[in-house]
């Protein structure tokens, strides 16, 4: 039977993958930057081809910038939501013309004529007169001009760190069309989703600065700044502006820092990415930055191993001033903190790379398929880097998770984004819930079956952009279970508790024969398999399985031959009854011993014989 379950998830998951379509866009920009009054102008040649089977009658770009004004969305939002991001509360509200940010498209011309944009704060709409059909490729031609602001989020310049630019969401990007039709979110403090693409990025900069960016620079020969050589500084009889040209491909984004002070250290490996970092020498302890060479390395290494090879060459860690911010190929940090919060924060955004820059979900929509999968992923690394137990590390997360779950701010993780009543709900289920379900998932399925899951997902939806249906069909097929339930209780539901304990047990005699029955109780609304383990006054310990019968026969795949199955316990029944053959007096009755389920409630869990 499971063999048949099986072959029909092969046969849908072909016929869905057959069904995929996603756009693509290829950007050339040439930008000039000036740094008296940190402004920029540039031009952006899109070429922009319709894969969608739908007919597009308009257009739509992201200003990102727009956001840092007064009166914005983001600024209102982080005045009235009740726990508002330190780094923002009522900052934006207080800025000057001189410090706010904005972009404008000033000219778009379609099919070599010029028409008018449509703008509203931190997007624009393009109607078109001739609209775009299936299949068709066409290009635009953008002018464009913007001011960074004074740093607020992500994005910046003069930060607190000291940091010159911080160029993140900086440039008019073309907003995503896909199976969920237009992804047209203001921003207003979330994180963002775009078109896969190429990049051919020039900026023209004072040749005193040392550019990093997402992309590989075509021209180092002309730059030097560390990209030719041990050099520095610019290369000597160097131009005055500088032309930085960088491509990439197969990215959905590309963000870029300067400094004039930035050291720029390269570590070459032969296996993986290159790992290049980019920090002020003079405001951190170099000697913790230059280790992170060897912790990107390592972190490459690890993910190959567990999830997926890193697709690119390179990847930059860049001192940025804003505490963490994940971009293909970079990411911008804090850069004086701890070695260990240098080490933490540096895996944490490099693994981004794998959930945020490759396997792209909608973040808006899925905001946990992106940090949750990061947070566990770095669970995993970290435990692997000190030769630890993943559950030590686990098991405080889950914790965390549960503070939300038996908490009145508590709210599905099904909700958008932006939309959350608390920043506290947000990180929680973004976070910590999000960590729990794979890990709790992971339990449910073995590491074998689950490991090589996460490879499929990863390899088989990298430079796409799955949902969470998507995720699921490929855990069905790898263990041949049915997953609704658990997805179900885990995203959608209003009240998602997870709580089993112990109940009365007592001792009976049959034939001579000593029993003990176990009650066992399932307080909250969360349906699980569960183990059970009992140790006897002579020391014998055994370990019973109780499966869960939700929507078929839901077993574990990885069980001992030491662990005795018992009969399945139908998920409507909030009672089970355990009777087991007991020779000797037990001592102790433990639900769930190795922890592996996110049950908020612990200590009901295990009796000890006093």
């Amino acid at each position: 039977m499971i063999k048949n379950i099986t072959t029909l998830f092969l046969a849908l998951s072909t016929i869905v993958q057959a069904q995929y379509w996603q756009q693509e866009v290829e950007y050339t920009m040439d930008v000039h930057f000036n740094d008296e009054n940190h402004q920029y102008r540039g031009t952006s040649e899109i070429k922009y081809t319709n894969n969608s089977p739908d007919t597009l009658e308009s257009v739509y770009f992201h200003l990102y910038p727009n956001a840092f004004q007064p009166g914005s969305m983001m600024d209102v939002r982080s005045r009235n939501i009740s726990d508002p991001d330190d780094r923002v509360m009522d900052r934006i509200a207080a800025l000057n013309k001189n410090q706010q940010g904005f972009l404008h498209i000033t000219r778009i011309s379609y099919l070599g004529e010029p028409f008018e944009l449509i703008e509203n704060q931190t997007l624009a709409e393009f109607p078109l007169v001739h609209p775009i059909n299936p299949g068709e490729t066409v290009e635009f031609s953008l002018q464009f001009e913007g001011q960074v602001p004074v740093q607020i989020r992500r994005s910046g310049r003069n930060n607190a760190e000291g940091i010159d630019y911080s160029m993140a969401q900086w440039y008019p990007r073309m907003v995503e069309y896909d199976r969920d039709g237009w992804s047209l979110f203001q921003y207003v403090g979330r994180e963002f989703h775009g078109v896969f693409g190429h990049f051919d990025v020039t900026l023209h900069m004072d040749s005193s600065f040392t550019i990093a960016a997402t992309g590989t620079l075509q021209n180092p020969e002309e730059i030097g700044h560390g990209y030719a050589g041990l050099n520095q500084g610019p290369i000597a009889g160097a131009e005055a502006v500088l032309s930085w040209r960088f491509v990439a491909d197969s990215v959905h984004d590309f963000a870029w820092a300067a400094d004039r002070d930035y050291t720029h250290d390269v570590v070459k490996n032969d296996q993986g990415p290159d790992i290049h970092l980019f920090y002020l020498a003079d405001s951190v302890n170099t000697k913790d930055w230059t280790f992170l060479g060897r912790v990107g390395t390592q972190t490459a290494e690890l993910m190959a191993q567990y999830f997926g090879a890193y697709p690119y060459t390179h990847y930059s860690i860049v001192q940025g001033g804003d505490g963490g911010m994940e971009y293909p190929m970079l990411t911008l940090i804090s850069g004086d903190i701890s070695r260990n919060g240098l080490i933490s924060v540096t895996i944490h955004e490099f693994l981004h790379s794998w959930y945020q820059g490759v396997v792209a979900t909608n973040e808006q929509l899925y905001c946990w398929m992106d940090e949750g999968f990061t947070e566990f992923a770095q669970m995993v690394v970290l435990a692997e880097m000190n030769e630890e137990p993943l559950s030590g590390r686990m098991n405080r997360l889950v914790e965390y998770a549960n503070r939300l779950i038996t908490n009145p701010l508590h709210e599905p993780m099904s909700i958008l984004a932006d939309h959350y009543e608390t920043n506290f709900a947000y990180g929680m289920n973004a976070y910590y819930k999000g960590a729990t379900f794979l890990y709790t998932l992971k339990n449910l399925l073995g590491d074998d079956v689950f490991y090589d899951g996460m490879k499929t997902y990863y390899n088989q939806w990298k430079f796409k952009h799955p949902t969470p249906h998507d995720f699921k069909r490929i855990m069905e097929k790898k263990s041949g279970m049915e997953l609704e339930w658990f997805f179900n209780y885990f995203l959608y539901a209003e009240q998602s508790e997870l709580d089993y304990a112990l109940g009365e047990f007592s001792y009976s005699r049959e034939s001579g024969e000593r029993f003990t029955t176990i009650n066992v109780e399932r307080k909250g609304c969360f349906p699980m398999p569960i183990s059970l383990r009992t140790v006897d006054q002579k020391g014998n310990e055994k370990w019973y399985h109780i499966p869960l019968n939700a929507q078929g026969i839901i077993q574990k795949l990885d069980l001992d031959d030491s662990v005795k199955i018992l009969e399945p316990w139908d998920w409507v029944n909030p009672h089970y009854e355990v009777r087991i053959s007991t020779p000797e007096k037990l001592m102790i009755i433990e639900l769930d011993p190795s922890k592996d389920l996110p049950d908020s409630d612990w200590e009901n869990q295990l009796w000890k014989n006093k």
